[in-house]
């Protein structure tokens, strides 16, 4: 498990430590200060095991798998019931990003592993994804080598890396924790479905899935009218996509993905701009509407500490404000959006000279959010508490291969999820039962 993060050689390591030591001679003893890579054994023997689980249950998990290659007990920690108890407690929240290649299809959420080589190999070689620590500016590669061909990631949460079939009919889905190579897969949808959207959420306690829209009446010609839920919780109930509900008349939702805040579902709407809500409790759709809808252009929803933030370009030749990149976040009672950031104007003009009209995406987790620009490697990262703007370097492991293909420009084009890299989650324990246990369709 420790080649599971893979960083390249240049990133900084930790440094060395400085102990005093005490040397004994002939003539007495004398104090030395020595400096040294490793830390004292004579200190870390002597500390209690709790006291060492608890601090390595504290290690992001890079360096946690690294530790593991100290002794065989480290080693075991991820199959050590107990451990795992005590991480789910204590070990603090990662706001990560995770980010895979793009590659050009019929709907801008497919992806593909298309690095170089033979163009007609690529869906059989492993899928990898590229992890982003946005506090240390760092760049980690990840394998999701079980995850068969045919499958495209669509959501991220609790942990768990959501993929859903790409073939037309009922969509299969895969739930994966890539930190420990494990997959889980759900039953059928009972729709059958082209390119639906898809939200997940996953806490210790539950998982609720929604996939909306885009039920396929032919080949040809698809409509969006209805959404099938799937959920499970450890009080033993389970629904199993037999929760459907109907969407509003002339919605318009392409994005591919949801964002969960606060027991809904959002996406957007677009002809023109609007945000479908989902109360998954209540099982009803409702639309708001966005803020300067007939001026946007690349309209995201994001989550970020717990609010919904709409993120957008604001474009009108004959407005009396200039051009500009800006953030809204819609208030508690569901209908009122409040601008809460605007890109500084100097850097919205570098921003745009770089975009040059290709569009972009964001995607927020915590206190960030990453914008990347479409086509490119580009990307910059804010960070709401701090109001802090910076372009992050590109991904050294995403770098299309030369040659003249147009594909280049696709594989260097990343598309990203919120991920938090967790060790154990609860709910995957039920989802285990699923294999052995017979479902009848609960109709809400």
């Amino acid at each position: 498990m420790q080649e599971t993060f893979h960083h390249p050689a240049s990133m900084t390591l930790p440094s060395s430590y400085t102990f005093a030591t005490t040397m004994s001679g002939s003539n007495g003893t004398t104090s030395n200060t020595m400096t040294t890579p490793w830390m004292d054994r004579r200190i870390w023997s002597k500390l209690p095991q709790r006291l060492l689980d608890r601090v390595l249950s504290f290690l992001p998990p890079p360096a946690f798998f690294r530790a593991r290659s100290v002794c065989k007990r480290w080693y075991a920690l991820l199959f050590s019931d107990s451990f795992l108890e005590l991480y789910l407690r204590v070990s603090p929240h990662h706001h990560w990003f995770l980010f895979f290649k793009h590659k050009s299809t019929l709907k801008s959420y497919i992806y593909r592993d298309c690095g170089g080589g033979d163009q007609g190999t690529d869906n059989r070689r492993p899928c990898e994804g590229y992890l982003f620590d946005p506090n240390d500016i760092a760049w980690y590669r990840i394998s999701f080598a079980l995850v068969p061909s045919g499958f495209s990631p669509a959501s991220s949460s609790g942990g768990l890396v959501c993929w859903i079939s790409d073939e037309a009919g009922p969509k299969s889905i895969i739930l994966c924790n890539p930190i420990l190579g494990s997959v889980i897969q759900l039953p059928l949808t009972l729709k059958p479905r082209l390119f639906p959207s898809l939200g997940l959420t996953v806490s210790p306690t539950s998982m609720d899935v929604t996939v909306a829209g885009d039920d396929m009446i032919s080949p040809y010609a698809v409509k969006n009218l209805t959404a099938e839920s799937f959920h499970i919780d450890v009080g033993g109930f389970y629904s199993i996509w037999g929760t459907t509900s109907s969407l509003p008349r002339l919605c318009s939702h392409e994005s591919g993905r949801m964002v969960y805040v606060d027991g809904k579902f959002y996406c957007m709407n677009y002809n023109p701009f609007s945000v479908l809500a989902h109360d998954v409790a209540a099982n009803i759709w409702s639309n708001i509407q966005a803020p300067m809808r007939r001026f946007l252009r690349s309209p995201s929803l994001i989550e970020s500490r717990g609010n919904l933030l709409l993120v957008s370009a604001v474009e009108k030749s004959k407005l009396n404000v200039p051009k500009s990149l800006r953030l809204w976040e819609l208030q508690s009672f569901g209908t009122t959006w409040v601008e809460v950031e605007r890109m500084p104007q100097q850097l919205y003009i570098q921003f745009a000279e770089l975009e040059g009209g290709k569009g972009f995406e964001c995607v927020g987790h915590g206190d960030f959010i990453v914008i990347t620009i479409r086509g490119s490697d580009k990307a910059l990262l804010l960070d709401i508490c701090g109001k802090k703007w910076q372009w992050i370097p590109p991904c050294p492991y995403s770098q299309g291969v030369g040659g003249g293909n147009n594909n280049v420009r696709d594989c260097r084009e990343l598309h990203g999820f919120a991920y938090e890299p967790r060790l154990a989650n609860p709910v995957t324990g039920l989802l285990d039962q699923l294999t052995s246990l017979s479902f009848q369709p609960y109709n809400g």
